[in-house]
């Protein structure tokens, strides 16, 4: 890349107000940054899932289509002339899809400014050449029609993302990294107390990659680092665009390196063609996601790459996993290091490991080296005492969390939340697994919960090992260790809470609610609400209802999706199934489903209302109605009563 950098095309202020995007697209610069810039704006607005199916050039005439206002249609980001893009806070929010920054590229902008940018993100715009920047002073400079160094891009960032930028993407970073012509520096940082995912990373930095050997004294937040990963992990949606960059950096004949630490899963798209609308076959975009599909076998076949596969119409359809349920039940582990394509990768922290989303980029490099870069993050302290009330569940806790500023301002982007104390301690691991997946919701990188008796006792059960040698791979954090900033939560007292629609952050106590909010859908499944203690809290409330003689309430459709074929086993041992059939609730097999809008249980229409045991209600990602999320307590209680509300106050009303 040159010293320097000119943006000649034009500037796009993505504002909440659609005619101001509008006189834009119509041929007006705006002289001034305008008022109402947009928040949060997540990748699946940037490109919706359907959107996806495309892993070319072709996304960029995409780009933006899912803007919460619908002011941005086909083509119009490119055909528009622009270079930079403009927004508010968190800019990137939501999935690690690294089609969203491929699509803004391809649309002709090279440069996007926002006054926060979320870690997975504006990682994948390194890795892909696309620059960022939060200096809005840019912009003077920008249209007067100078040419910007690129250290304007690179201030601040750590000595490998630097280069990375400098040589205009991650490909041509790591072919120079391969040849020997760069050599990333090791931290230098002495020992000191560390947090456990500092220790996590420095047990597995690359300390000399002609030897193979890892390992250093110790890091410390900012450092750079080339980590060995213990699992790499892939799904429908991302191993197609993954497989191409592998191909095209390294050969058609490269080889996944050491393939037995890598999974594929076929889990997104299964249950597509039964909610595709029908202006969306008519393009063939159908064909297009069932070609991901035939994609990915192609490639998993050839490398000798495990797939989690696709389950026969006549078991019922669907996937044998979500990734994140099998990652936790079959692979991951203590002590051990974890990325997927997939920004819910987070979700194997409950286990003690350190894992985490990256973009297709990454992991198309990742299957060569083994490694992955990581910039050592800062980590928050989450401390959650008390006892739960029987009413309330991991689900209320996290979105109690999240409703806090720290996170609502956009403080803990590319941070950890490690999450202790007593009430941690007497959860399940699938119950922990609920905190550290949401901690992408949050802005952060990932969770982590330290390993314990609980969680050798999981491992155990699930796979049937002697996890005596696991004990060796817990990973604390030091007496002394630093952290960003702290938190201490009694939940003693803790209501059961909802976010309202639009963000996860939003979250309030139910009772909070303004009047009785009416629904149309209710929803549990997905890798947040399909996991066994999840079934268990729908059988809980279900359970009730049927000995009172009540069902799902006429005009509502209740969906319950298992994360794993094993969940539903489970599921069917326990008499849950039966019960759930008679209570009135439609059962599907795993698939990530209306989560990503593409299964049972999406919104058809702008007037429809879900309450729903999923991660995300960012604006029109599981369909165009709005989504409350809730508990699985919560979303069963609401499926019978037809408004939101609680186990409690729903049988109270009832005796």
């Amino acid at each position: 890349m040159d010293a320097s950098v000119s943006f000649p095309g034009r500037i796009l202020f993505l504002t909440e107000d659609a005619r101001v995007i509008a006189r834009q697209l119509q041929g007006e610069d705006l002289q001034s940054v305008p008022e109402g810039l947009v928040d949060n704006i997540s990748t699946d607005e940037i490109t919706p899932g359907w959107v996806c199916f495309w892993y070319d050039a072709t996304l960029g005439l995409y780009s933006l289509v899912g803007l919460r206002n619908q002011a941005i249609g086909r083509g119009a980001i490119k055909d528009g002339g622009f270079s930079v893009l403009v927004s508010g806070r968190s800019k990137g929010c939501g999935s690690s899809r690294e089609t969203a920054p491929y699509s803004e590229k391809a649309a002709g902008v090279r440069l996007v400014i926002a006054k926060s940018i979320e870690k997975i993100y504006g990682q994948n715009c390194q890795n892909i050449g696309l620059l960022t920047s939060t200096d809005f002073g840019l912009l003077e400079r920008i249209k007067n029609g100078e040419a910007i160094p690129i250290s304007e891009f690179t201030r601040g960032l750590d000595p490998i993302s630097s280069a990375i930028v400098e040589h205009g993407g991650l490909f041509a970073y790591n072919a120079a990294r391969l040849a020997g012509s760069v050599r990333p520096p090791l931290p230098t940082t002495p020992e000191r107390p560390m947090t456990a995912v500092e220790k996590i990373i420095a047990s597995h930095a690359i300390a000399d990659a002609a030897k193979g050997a890892t390992g250093i004294a110790a890091v410390k937040p900012g450092d750079a680092v080339f980590c060995r990963t213990d699992v790499r992990f892939t799904h429908d949606y991302v191993t197609p665009m993954a497989a191409a960059q592998f191909m095209e950096g390294f050969g058609k004949d490269a080889a996944v390196a050491d393939v037995a630490s890598v999974y594929a899963f076929r889990d997104h798209l299964t249950f597509l063609k039964d909610v595709m609308p029908e202006p969306q076959r008519k393009q063939g975009l159908l064909q297009l996601a069932d070609d991901l599909a035939v994609t990915q076998e192609a490639f998993c076949r050839r490398q000798g790459i495990r797939l989690y596969g696709e389950v026969a119409p006549e078991r019922g359809g669907g996937s044998e996993a979500i990734c994140h349920n099998a990652v936790l039940e079959d692979i991951a582990g203590p002590g051990e290091l974890v990325i997927g394509t997939d920004s819910h990768t987070c979700t194997a922290g409950a286990l003690g490991c350190f894992a985490f989303g990256v973009g297709s980029t990454d992991m198309a490099n990742a299957w060569l080296t083994r490694d992955v870069r990581v910039t050592v993050p800062e980590t928050v302290r989450i401390q959650i005492d008390g006892k739960l009330s029987a009413s309330v569940s991991a689900k209320d806790v996290m979105l109690f969390v999240m409703a806090d500023r720290y996170f609502k301002d956009g403080k803990a982007i590319g941070q950890v939340l490690e999450f202790c104390g007593s009430a941690v301690e007497s959860m399940s691991i699938e119950e922990r697994a609920t905190l550290t997946n949401m901690a992408v919701e949050a802005g952060a990188t990932t969770g982590f919960i330290a390993a314990d008796d609980v969680t050798l006792e999981y491992m155990a059960k699930h796979r049937g090992i002697d996890v005596g040698p696991l004990r060796q791979q817990i990973v604390r954090s030091d007496d002394g260790a630093s952290f960003v900033h702290s938190m201490h939560i009694d939940v003693s007292a803790l209501p059961p809470m909802v976010a309202t629609p639009g963000d996860p952050r939003n979250g309030v106590p139910v009772t909070a609610l303004d009047g009785p909010v009416h629904i149309d859908i209710a929803y549990g499944g997905s890798c947040t609400g399909g996991k066994s203690s999840d079934m268990e809290m729908y059988a809980r409330v279900l359970e009730q209802a049927v000995a009172r003689g009540m069902r799902v309430k006429e005009g509502v459709r209740f969906y319950i999706q298992f994360g794993s074929q094993a969940i539903r086993a489970r599921a069917e041992q326990a008499g849950w199934v039966d019960l759930f059939t008679r209570a009135g609730a439609e059962l599907v097999n795993p698939s990530c489903g209306a989560c990503i809008n593409a299964g049972p249980g999406v919104s058809r229409n702008e007037g429809q209302v879900t309450v729903s045991a999923i991660n995300r209600n960012f604006p029109r990602r599981s369909g165009p109605g709005k989504v409350y999320l809730a508990s699985p307590l919560v979303v069963a209680a609401s499926a019978l009563a037809g408004y939101i509300t609680t186990p409690d106050a729903l049988f109270a009303a009832k005796r």
